[in-house]
């Protein structure tokens, strides 16, 4: 199965990961964008040091962006890259919306149905692409002739009927791996019923990872990570909550300043559920099972918000598809 890696965010250099991520035999490599780093930008010198490996965003959110900036980027990115490029898509959450962007985060799946239906006209319509939208209304532009799956990161329901509306592939996160398969039902009736094969749609979760020689070690890096994205946005909140009562113990925690508290309230039932922790034998065993789900196409391993470079240097080695 084809393995890539999510790039963290505060990384020094993504070109020379993206090379040794090539070198180590992962598939491909994906860069959020958050605030400090264009995706597009980093991916595009990525792109000159490797050959073979696939490059994708996960996620650019579609609010900093009108789907007109995403296909034009996106087309420049494909110029450099040529047919390796990958489009990851979100909606990201109302803090980064509204405290970074300024904009209202107003009706998100709306949102993202319409970015990626739009988006993709702009890179594939044959001839002018004009567009009669609830958020968005364009015409008479050309399209950019740039074939580029589109995925979609979504977690509740509505993004991801959304997503089987008109996305390529489904990025979820904070989902536990084991119940995905009953996740991507809500996907795949809703790509059935716009005449899509669901079987198309590609699912990529993200796999949050922390390998270390003392496992309890390990499993702070995904306590960590798992408190800050449910005390951060209740998106995610909603779909840890939808299976640990301690997710509102989490958010609570961490909304209101005790982060300590808040990772302390991630179970370890919500570690072994939403990450991979241990020594590199352990993670190995832990993520081949999570492989070997049916409803996963392509793991991501990300690294935990917060981990030391060297940790996280680690984990990106002893996760990689020669070590397994």
């Amino acid at each position: 199965m084809p393995t890539s890696v999510l790039a963290p965010e505060d990384w020094d250099d993504t070109a020379a990961l993206a090379e040794q991520a090539e070198s180590l035999g992962y598939h491909g490599i994906w860069l959020t964008e958050l605030w400090g780093r264009d995706a597009f930008a980093s991916l595009s010198e990525a792109a000159t040091v490797t050959d073979d490996l696939e490059l994708g965003t996960a996620i650019v959110n579609v609010y900093g962006r009108s789907p007109a900036t995403l296909a034009q980027a996106t087309a420049t990115l494909v110029g450099v890259a040529g047919d390796r490029v990958r489009l990851g898509l979100g909606t990201s959450t109302k803090k980064a919306i509204e405290d970074l962007h300024g904009m209202e985060f107003g009706n998100p799946p709306r949102r993202l149905h319409e970015s990626v239906e739009l988006t993709r006209e702009f890179l594939t319509a044959e001839g002018r692409v004009d567009y009669d939208g609830e958020m968005f209304d364009v015409a008479d532009f050309p399209a950019l002739g740039a074939e580029v799956p589109i995925y979609a990161a979504a977690l509740g329901p509505s993004n991801r009927r959304a997503t089987g509306r008109t996305a390529d592939g489904w990025l979820p996160h904070n989902i536990p791996f084991d119940t995905l398969g009953e996740a991507f039902e809500t996907v795949a009736e809703t790509a059935e019923s716009q005449g899509r094969d669901p079987a198309a749609i590609e699912t990529a979760p993200y796999v949050p990872s922390a390998v270390s020689d003392d496992p309890e070690e390990a499993k702070s890096a995904i306590r960590g990570h798992v408190a800050y994205y449910v005390g951060s946005g209740e998106g995610y909140r909603k779909a840890v909550a939808e299976h640990f009562d301690a997710a509102d113990d989490v958010a609570d925690a961490w909304r209101a300043g005790d982060r300590g508290d808040a990772r302390e309230a991630v179970t370890d039932e919500m570690v072994e559920a939403l990450g991979v922790a241990g020594t590199p034998e352990q993670a190995r065993e832990q993520f081949d099972r999570i492989e070997a789900i049916d409803a996963i196409d392509e793991p991501i391993v990300v690294i935990p918000v917060g981990t030391e470079q060297e940790t996280a240097q680690h984990t990106i080695e002893q996760l990689a598809p020669e070590k397994r």
